[in-house]
């Protein structure tokens, strides 16, 4: 052991990163004829007291070893070129038997050291030595300091078994190599180098420090084997994250200030270290975060200090608090997004069903069509597929929610979604959502309902029931509904009200035709609609709608007979109808000013609703029925005709033999009665008989 006194460091050091070393460097001077003066450098490695700062190893030696004016070395020639010998006198031997210091002396190279084996620490900082060696004679050595150099490589260490602390601090090493047979060391600094990656550290048991701060780190792994571990210094670096750092079972302190992490995820294996105690964050993307204390102190309940500050029980239970909330709101959100993604598959895979239907692309098998709604490749490319028409449903997942959709079904083929007011429908099985006991807070909620991916003649089936059910509804959207025609638009008429109506163009061909809006507004001119396809409604527009198709419902209501307009028209409207018919032929002077005007509107709206509209289903049904009843009404003729042949022919037989049978009946009564009695007698048995 070194002789000498121990003291702990104080002063700013506790503010500082520890390093698990305590020196004590005290300035000594010889008589002035001495060729060298030597600092006396006492330390004590003791693993039980507490660790200095590691601001010691980086600047506090360099200040420690602050008596420099007056050092002198007597450095001989050697005859090998550029190494100079290292002489002192027998005096200076004695008195510092077992250290050298020859720091700021402008070295470039290590002297050669000869009859020093008895040494256990040199100093070499602040000088300018490119490579180590000439020191594979210490191997006493305990204590190495090379701060403040040029070295490139560790090297010419190997023989030096003994060593427990090793600083090459602020040098311009690029890699951690050459240290295997360093298995003592106790202390090791590296910061202030250009090191990339921890390498070739695992066989180091022993060792409590480690200091890596300012180097060009990236990640931190390779950690295992660092049984002793105590402390690692990693401020001043570009990591993004941590790995091993779990598999240190002693490690007390870790300091990763001023790096780039940004997500708690990137550092998630500190939760599982039991005994780490001392952390700091400050100067990372992730110190800048609300959640990031609580979240800390939530996944690290031993942490005894934050970024140098000590925690309270108070900051404990509030991270509880804020951390439960947290998750809370995480599941929901994990939720969310899991409904997200199953509402955009299941519009993919009725969006593909509507493909098919339309012969837009070629049929699927179903475990196909998983592949396909998953994949990379854009929708809008296969075959003309709608599948994207929903791009805003899209995005990226994190590898949880990823595994939680592989048991989500895309057999689906319809969905319904209340949002706020809009109620969507995709596909036509959503139609039959029509008939649910919707809540009257829901449903009156609803002003909007979208239509998609459904036959508009099916949902002109639905109409009344969505008159019924959803009453405040007022405005309509359709998109992927085949409407390809003017008349299709009459069934709108049946509604209760429409303020506003929305034509995608996509999957509807009718707005290809120029007077389409005129047309809508014409004949659902009694809705006094306000926007069609987010397009303000103008005086000037109902007036041209009334002159392009005015003239067509004149032709309808005029040029049909009456009774096929009654079956026409609607019960409603053949109220309406009837009215307008009693009221004719009146003198006007019995029908006040307020009846005129209520007879004009309703002949008005008598007027377009002859222009109806049928859908292809209804159309088929009539024409099945019809096709029913002149089946009926041909057998019944059939019928009828052969029973009156059959009459006819029986007539004409009777009228054939009704001569001969007259004759017959006149005979045989004449001879019945040529016995008078004994007729009688006859006739009264007869009755007798009946009686």
């Amino acid at each position: 052991m070194i002789p000498g006194k121990y003291r702990s460091v104080s002063g700013r050091a506790a503010n500082n990163v520890n390093c698990g070393l305590h020196l004590v460097i005290q300035t000594s001077s010889l008589p002035e004829k001495s060729k060298v003066r030597f600092k006396q450098v006492e330390f004590k490695l003791n693993k039980e007291t507490p660790s200095f700062s590691g601001r010691l190893l980086q600047h506090d030696l360099e200040r420690n070893y602050s008596s420099r004016q007056g050092d002198h070395i007597h450095l001989a020639s050697s005859s090998m070129p550029s190494f100079p010998i290292l002489q002192r006198s027998s005096e200076e031997k004695i008195l510092y038997s077992d250290r050298l210091t020859l720091e700021r002396q402008k070295l470039t190279v290590c002297p050669i050291i000869d009859g020093e084996e008895h040494l256990r620490l040199l100093n070499f900082q602040h000088n300018f030595i490119t490579r180590i060696q000439n020191i594979s004679n210490l191997q006493r050595l305990i204590f190495l300091d090379l701060y403040d150099n040029q070295i490139e490589e560790i090297s010419g260490l190997s023989t030096l078994r003994s060593l427990r602390v090793l600083l090459l601090g602020k040098n311009r090493i690029k890699q951690i190599s050459n240290l295997e047979n360093l298995k003592s060391l106790d202390v090791l600094d590296l910061h202030g180098n250009q090191i990339t990656k921890i390498e070739n550290v695992s066989h180091l048991c022993d060792l409590r420090v480690l200091n890596l701060a300012r180097n060009l780190l990236s990640h931190v792994d390779n950690l295992n084997g660092l049984d002793s571990l105590t402390e690692l210094n990693l401020r001043h670096n570009q990591i993004t994250f941590v790995r091993d750092v779990d598999n240190l079972p002693c490690l007390q302190r870790l300091f990763l200030s001023f790096n780039n992490i940004s997500t708690f995820e990137s550092v998630c294996c500190l939760a599982d270290s039991s005994s780490l105690s001392d952390i700091t964050f400050d100067g990372n993307p992730i110190a800048q975060e609300s959640w990031y204390k609580h979240t800390i102190l939530q996944n690290m309940m031993q942490l005894r200090q934050l970024d140098m500050k000590r925690v309270t029980e108070e900051e404990r239970r509030m991270a509880s608090v804020v951390a439960k909330k947290e998750e809370e709101k995480k599941r929901e959100s994990h939720k969310q997004s899991l409904l997200k993604e199953k509402k955009r598959l299941t519009i993919n895979n009725v969006a593909r069903k509507w493909d098919l239907q339309q012969h837009r692309i070629p049929n699927i098998a179903p475990n196909q069509d998983r592949k396909v709604s998953d994949s990379s490749q854009d929708p809008s490319q296969l075959h003309g597929s709608t599948v994207s028409a929903f791009p805003e449903e899209t995005g990226s997942l994190d590898s949880g929610l990823t595994n939680d959709l592989q048991g989500l079904s895309v057999t689906d083929t319809h969905l319904v979604e209340v949002d706020g007011d809009t109620l969507s429908l995709y596909g036509s099985g959503a139609l039959e959502s029509l008939d649910r006991n919707w809540s009257v807070q829901t449903a009156g909620m609803v002003t909007t309902v979208s239509f998609t991916f459904i036959e508009f003649d099916e949902i002109v089936q639905v109409l009344p029931k969505l008159k019924i059910k959803f009453p405040n509804s007022l405005h309509l959207k359709f998109k992927e509904t085949n409407l390809v025609m003017l008349q299709q638009f009459n069934a709108l008429a049946q509604l209760r009200r429409v303020d506003q109506l929305t034509i995608d163009p996509q999957g509807n061909p009718v707005v290809n035709f120029t007077l389409w809006k005129y047309y809508v507004l014409f004949r659902l001119s009694h809705f006094s609609m306000q926007k069609i396809n987010g397009t303000e409604v103008t005086q000037n527009d109902m007036i041209m709608a009334e002159r392009l198709f005015g003239i067509l419902a004149h032709v309808a209501s005029s040029e049909l007979p009456q009774y096929r307009m009654i079956s026409i028209l609607g019960d409603a409207r053949k109220k309406q109808f009837r009215y307008l018919l009693e009221t004719k032929g009146k003198k006007p002077g019995l029908v006040n000013e307020e009846n005129n005007d209520s007879k004009r509107l309703v002949g008005e709206n008598t007027n377009r609703a002859m222009l109806n509209y049928t859908t292809r289903d209804f159309y088929n049904e009539r024409l099945e029925e019809i096709k029913e009843k002149k089946k009926f009404c041909k057998m019944y003729m059939e019928d009828l005709v052969k029973e009156a042949t059959e009459i006819n022919m029986k007539n004409e037989a009777l009228q054939k033999l009704w001569p001969q049978m007259f004759i017959e009946l006149v005979r045989d009564a004449v001879i019945e009665i040529r016995n008078k009695n004994s007729y009688m007698k006859l006739c009264l048995q007869q009755i007798t008989d009946q009686n």
